[in-house]
């Protein structure tokens, strides 16, 4: 297949690094691009990865987007709801 028959690429790739000590701790790093093909496999271009802290999700954001912030854990267990706790 020519090179310029393909596709373009549609999606970017993030991945979750862990820095912490908990697993919701982390940031989401851009490591790659995406498309959904016509036959509805998804293709992955993963460019680079972390060298520590790697859990092997990838989360694929349509371009332009940002991906959403983590859940916590439990209810109440977000940074946010131990300040309002003490107050």
């Amino acid at each position: 297949m020519p090179k310029d028959s393909r596709p373009p690429f549609t999606h970017t790739a993030f991945i979750w690094k862990r820095e912490g000590k908990r697993p919701h701790q982390g940031r989401w790093l851009e490591c790659g691009v995406g498309r959904l093909e016509a036959d509805g496999n998804i293709f992955c271009y993963l460019d680079r990865l972390p060298t520590g802290g790697f859990t092997g999700r990838v989360h694929m954001v349509k371009r332009g987007q940002e991906p959403a912030p983590p859940e916590p854990e439990r209810p109440g267990d977000a940074e946010s709801d131990d300040d309002q706790a003490d107050a």
